[in-house]
């Protein structure tokens, strides 16, 4: 039986009864199945998840949270914290039947020390918020490829940025954090307060309570050389064999992806992108303008028909690779990668080729993500080379089984380069398998789940 087997049973006849008890303690911070806003309030930012939970708490404050975790443990119901609901599929493996979601989509927030080169960032915050603070002081964070994801979510599962190859995983950079325990107390956790406890939500995330802020290194850069470059998908076995050999020899200051996209003739894409096939790659390279723009000498040598790379405000990374900027319902599977052989490219190649995929990716990791620091918690750095992540879109409930099927078959497609490792990050569907993603540090997550939570309270999107 696993920790997550451990839920908390709140029998039928008792449900009016928690309903209660949670509406006389929160008052209009709880939204129960019926009331106004309920609906809207349990929709993840992945649509093809629906989310069906006791009940959803819209906290406002740190305070507020620690009354929503009290009022739930003495109903008998688990709590499930979430900002944006990126990771709503990894969560669609718990019953929510008799759990709260605690949305922190109202507790945002972001302070600089620009002297220290820190900021301290409320919990429901998104990347946009913290690169907006940050942009003035000449400072950026190692943010992911989307501007509207958690911090804290992003952050506590690795986090993998166009930063990673040179700064490693985003994770790093966490000096403390806020969290409000299984006993509806706020404990701050650092290296030397709690430590234990600092470790374990480094990889361990939801696990182990509701962060309610948590403190990062930002680096000290205000603008970087990034951009991308992009093909029609007739030229997709060219450009993915020629990026795979000038990644072998890449410098770390170089973080790029490779993606076959498969655009849908959308009235909102520009006409020369709609309905279309296509190669990118895309990426950052922390280097002077001339540095850079002799590393990608080989393949501007390919002529691609669109070449973006020049140096642009660092809050302007967001955009490059292109994220659906608006809520979207997709699958998602995903692997990773010893090596990148000829053989692999010509199966990732013929794999973008499966009905209903959307996006068939490779990241290239390696450099500092592949470097534990001193210090570093459950989940410091990645056992690969290269990430691979098959995404395929969702558009009606009936469209799952296949969607499902496409981006399964996609990463299958290079088995035989799989290593015995994930990315917490790229883990977004149910069926995965999780302990690949903690790795060695699965066996004390366990133990300091059952310190830190024995009744299993705290329901995460990737359980320990």
């Amino acid at each position: 039986m696993s920790l997550n087997d451990l839920a908390i049973d709140v029998p039928y006849a008792a449900a009016g009864a928690a309903a209660a008890e949670l509406r006389a303690a929160l008052g209009d911070q709880v939204l129960l199945p019926g009331d106004a806003g309920f609906d809207a309030a349990r929709t993840p930012w992945n649509l093809a998840v629906v989310q069906n939970p006791f009940a959803v708490a819209v906290p406002r404050s740190a305070a507020d949270v620690v009354d929503v975790v009290r009022a739930a443990a003495l109903s008998g119901l688990r709590i499930a914290p979430q900002s944006t609901g990126h990771a709503a599929a990894a969560l669609s493996e718990t019953d929510l039947t008799h759990t709260v979601i605690v949305s922190l989509k109202g507790l945002r927030g972001v302070e600089v020390d620009a002297a220290a080169r820190t900021a301290r960032v409320l919990g429901g915050s998104l990347w946009n918020d913290v690169l907006e603070a940050a942009a003035p002081h000449g400072l950026t964070a190692p943010h992911g490829s989307a501007g509207d994801v958690s911090v804290v979510g992003y952050l506590l599962n690795g986090g993998l940025s166009f930063y990673g190859r040179a700064h490693g995983l985003a994770v790093n950079t966490v000096r403390s954090l806020e969290v409000v325990t299984a006993d509806g107390t706020i404990v701050r956790a650092s290296a030397d307060e709690h430590a234990d406890l600092f470790w374990a939500l480094r990889g361990g995330s939801g696990a182990f309570g509701v962060v309610v802020a948590i403190e990062i290194d930002l680096l000290p850069i205000a603008d970087i050389f990034a951009g991308i470059l992009l093909w029609d998908a007739s030229h997709a076995s060219d450009v993915a064999h020629a990026w795979a050999r000038w990644t072998a020899t890449a410098p770390e200051s170089a973080t790029t992806a490779l993606r076959i996209l498969h655009l849908p003739p959308l009235p909102e894409l520009p006409p020369f992108l709609s309905g279309r096939s296509l190669v990118v790659i895309d990426g950052a390279i922390e280097e002077t303008d001339a540095v850079a723009s002799a590393l990608l000498g080989p393949l501007r040598a390919l002529q691609p028909e669109m070449d973006t790379f020049a140096r642009i405000p660092a809050p302007a990374l967001v955009q490059v690779h292109m994220d659906p900027p608006e809520p979207s319902p997709s699958a998602t599977w995903h692997a990773m990668l010893g090596e990148l052989p000829a053989s692999a490219v010509d199966a990732f190649v013929a794999a973008a080729d499966e009905p209903g995929l959307f996006v068939h990716e490779l990241r290239h990791l390696g450099g500092a993500l592949n470097r534990r620091p001193e210090g570093g918690g459950a989940i410091a750095s990645l056992a690969g080379q290269y990430a691979l992540h098959a995404v395929a879109m969702v558009p009606v409930p009936e469209a799952a089984p296949g969607a499902t099927a496409a981006v399964h078959a996609a990463v299958a497609a290079l088995a035989a380069w799989h290593t015995d490792a994930l990315a917490l990050t790229f883990i977004d569907a149910p069926g995965a398998d999780r302990a690949l993603g903690f790795g060695a540090a699965r066996s004390r997550l366990r133990q300091l789940k059952l310190d830190h939570d024995p009744a299993n309270i705290f329901a995460a999107a990737r359980p320990v």
